[in-house]
Formats: C-alpha cells, sequence, structure tokens
C-alpha cells in the first residue's frame, strides 16, 4: 500500500511503474470516442493530450459532424460577399467549414442569414421585417422601420396604429433532416435609449387583448399548421410559436411560407414591434410563457 502512494505522490523507486495515461491510448481509439460526443464537447477534448488533440482536428470526424448537404450551405455561402468564393473555402478544413459555418452568413441581399447549429443538429435561419410582405408598411400613418440595437438586423418594423394587420413571409431553402419549429420575434410597446438606459414608450399599445393574432406555417410539401396567441407582455421580446415541420431529404430544398394576421376590423391595434421570423432545431432553446388562445 506504501508502494502504491509512493507512486501516486510521484516516487521514482525501482517498484514505481509508469501507469496507462491518456497519451497512450490509441489515435483511432481517441477518434470512435469523439465520433459520439457533440462538436463543443470535442473541442473541450482536444486540450487534454496531443493525442486528443490531432484526433479532434482530423477530416474525417468534422466530416461526420457536417449535415449530409454541407456543401449546399458552403455554395450559399460563397454567394454571400463577406464570405469570399469556393477558392477560399477549398482550402479550409472540415473543422475550418464547420466553424464558419457556425457564423451567421447573409443571403437574399442581406434581409435574412443562416446558420449552423453548433451541436450540428440541423440549420438556423432568421428572416428580418425587411423580408416580410406587411400590408401598409409604405403608408407612414401606419408603420415605420426604427433603428434599435435590439435586433441582428438593427432595424424593427414599428406599428403605429391600424385596423387590417397582415404580415407574410417565404424562404427556399434546402434544410438537414429533423424537425424544426418556426417562430415571430415581437414587442408591444417602442424600445429607445435615453442617456444610456433602455426606456419603452407604451402609448400606442392597444387591442391586442381584444381578440387573438393567428399564425399559420405551410411547407412545398404540403405540411401546414396554425395557432393562435394572443400578444402579451409589453416591454418584452417574446417569442410566439408559429408551429413545427419536418424534414426528411436534405437533398430536396423547401419553401417555407409563414404568416401573422389579425384582420378583425371591428377595432384598432397598434404598439407593435416585428423584428424577425426564426427558424430552428425543435427543441433547441425554451420559448418564452405566452397566452395561446384556445
Amino acid at each position: 500500500m506504501g508502494a502504491g502512494i509512493s507512486c501516486i505522490e510521484g516516487g521514482d523507486g525501482s517498484h514505481c511503474q509508469r501507469g496507462t495515461v491518456l497519451g497512450d491510448l490509441p489515435e483511432n481509439c481517441v477518434a470512435q470516442v469523439l465520433l459520439r460526443l457533440d462538436p463543443p464537447e470535442i473541442c473541450q477534448l482536444a486540450g487534454l493530450s496531443r493525442t486528443f488533440r490531432l484526433a479532434a482536428g482530423a477530416d474525417p470526424l468534422w466530416e461526420a459532424k457536417l449535415p449530409r448537404n454541407y456543401s449546399y450551405l458552403v455554395d450559399k455561402a460563397c454567394q454571400s460577399d463577406v464570405e469570399g468564393g469556393h477558392d477560399k473555402w477549398a482550402q479550409l478544413t472540415k473543422k475550418e467549414i464547420f466553424a464558419r459555418l457556425c457564423r451567421p452568413i447573409p443571403f437574399d441581399g442581406g434581409t435574412k442569414e443562416f446558420w449552423l447549429e453548433k451541436r450540428g443538429t440541423g440549420v438556423c435561419i432568421s428572416i428580418s421585417c425587411r423580408a416580410l410582405s406587411i400590408t401598409g408598411i409604405d403608408d407612414r400613418r401606419y408603420w415605420n422601420y426604427i433603428p434599435t440595437e435590439e435586433s441582428r438586423f438593427q432595424a424593427v418594423a414599428y406599428l403605429h396604429q391600424i385596423w387590417w394587420l397582415e404580415v407574410r413571409g417565404e424562404t427556399y431553402f434546402s434544410f438537414p433532416e429533423g424537425t424544426y419549429s418556426v417562430f415571430f420575434r415581437l414587442h408591444l410597446g417602442r424600445p429607445s435609449k435615453r442617456l444610456g438606459l433602455r426606456k419603452c414608450i407604451m402609448d400606442q399599445v392597444h387591442g391586442w387583448n381584444i381578440k387573438p393574432v393567428q399564425f399559420e406555417l405551410s411547407t412545398s410539401d404540403g405540411q401546414y399548421v396554425q395557432s393562435r396567441h394572443y400578444l402579451t407582455d409589453p416591454g418584452a421580446w417574446i417569442i410566439y410559436h408559429v408551429g413545427d415541420f419536418d424534414v426528411t431529404d436534405s437533398s430536396v430544398p423547401v419553401v417555407i411560407n409563414v404568416s401573422m394576421t389579425q384582420i378583425d376590423c371591428t377595432h384598432t391595434k397598434g404598439g407593435l414591434c416585428i423584428d424577425t421570423v426564426l427558424i430552428q432545431p425543435k427543441g433547441l432553446f425554451k420559448q418564452h410563457k405566452h397566452n395561446t388562445a384556445t
């Protein structure tokens, strides 16, 4: 027993024998372990030893973590002015490609962004309010765009007052296989800053507690879902769940159509900010609580 303690404490007696350490593991064994981990976990283990570091940078490992249609995502990224062309991407390792795809990449004239979810569960897409078709958006009596740091696109559509609310959006994309959730990011009240402090102007917020807003989602392969929610919690950004859709073949592009409407013309409504439509792998985050109409 004393000899064992001496070895643990670093004794150098002849009775001490060098035990197995992480660096002794064969690289192919380490690679098999890493294949069963998420990308963030792989990056954490890369610092354990030289063997783990070499295995964690291997192309076969990261090609297995990339979605099957990652070449489509690379082509999409190459169309962006900020990401460079195919020649630049061809020089990257698979790990570098994965890391680059995890950063937001603009498309459709910078009105939309996509990025690979860091655990490799699918693709996220953010659609700005400027990419949405909003009834009356060109009439400044009803709508205007306001700049804000609270949006990833640096601007939101603000509704002063209207009888007929109709917002529609569409995107065309080849998603990796999986189930995806669609959300609208909305805010009651006009956010602003004064002397570095956040303020929210509420004087135009009205009409949202009378009738719910109807949200709809449809896809080009025949999926359809609708939901209804009362807009609540003035002064906070709320994520409203529209519905989910399934992707079974990543090689086939799908058209996603979304909408939010409140067309009961018996009353006006106003004081609403529309930021983005979000498409993300299902279960990626817990949605905010809100009132669902029954």
